[in-house]
């Protein structure tokens, strides 16, 4: 027995050694690494980094910013969307424009007509069987050719213009003439460029087909954007030929 006895065991009895948590302070745990420092944990994205960082990717050419009417597209950045109103109205000086080019060509098919039947000799004053009778039928029969073959040059004319007009603007300058006006553009959605002559070509052709129908195709074809889900306001010909209507 020692001296002086120790008062937590009087009989100097032997002990086990204590457990760790019995009294002793445990040791702390080697740090992972063995000796070297731990780097600190980096944050996720979305939790602790600033909004800028977590989002810093641009989004994707055809996306909606919040359906709040403006777009992204390739090489044009965000642009606003063209309003049925304002396509509208584009269409409505389209139609003046075409209105009065048509006005002048038929005013000069009829005076034309007019200018054949005025030469043609009226037959009633000439004997029946005559040589004169005759000549007087043969010159009114070349009259009514010329006539019909006026009236065919005039619709040919017309057709011919109605096409360049709609489908050679729209495909190298991406407006016609109520578009400048009203400031809007037509462009791919994929590339932001002018559609091109196939392009051009698609959307203009879709409302003819659409109009042989009494009109009636062709009138909701050019309603259609109204029934777009997607919210780009693209008609069945827009979709057809991969545009979009903008204003710049």
């Amino acid at each position: 027995m020692s001296y002086p006895p120790d008062p937590n065991n009087p009989y100097n009895q032997p002990q086990q050694p204590q457990q760790p948590g019995y009294g002793y302070p445990q040791q702390a745990p080697p740090a992972a690494g063995y000796g070297y420092p731990q780097q600190p944990p980096q944050q996720q994205p979305g939790y602790g980094v600033p909004q800028q960082q977590a989002y810093a990717y641009a989004p994707a050419p055809g996306t909606l910013q919040a359906n709040n009417g403006y777009i992204n597209i390739a090489q044009l950045g965000t642009v606003k969307l063209a309003t049925m109103g304002q396509r509208f109205l584009a269409r409505l000086i389209d139609g003046l424009a075409v209105g009065a080019i048509i006005a002048l060509v038929m005013a000069l098919g009829l005076a034309g007509t007019l200018g054949i039947v005025k030469d043609t000799d009226d037959c009633t004053g000439y004997t029946y069987g005559s040589s004169a009778y005759s000549n007087c039928l043969q010159q009114q029969t070349d009259a009514a050719s010329g006539i019909v073959a006026t009236m065919m040059i005039m619709i040919g004319v017309l057709a011919v213009f109605n096409l360049l007009y709609e489908w050679l603007l729209v495909s190298f300058a991406g407006a016609t003439l109520g578009k400048m006006a009203m400031g809007l553009r037509v462009v791919k959605e994929s590339t932001g460029q002018n559609p091109g002559l196939g392009g051009g070509f698609i959307r203009f052709i879709i409302p003819i087909v659409g109009a042989f129908l009494c009109y009636i195709g062709a009138l909701l074809v050019y309603l259609s954007p109204f029934f777009d889900n997607s919210g780009k306001l693209q008609g069945w010909h827009d979709r057809a030929a991969g545009t979009l209507v903008i204003k710049k």
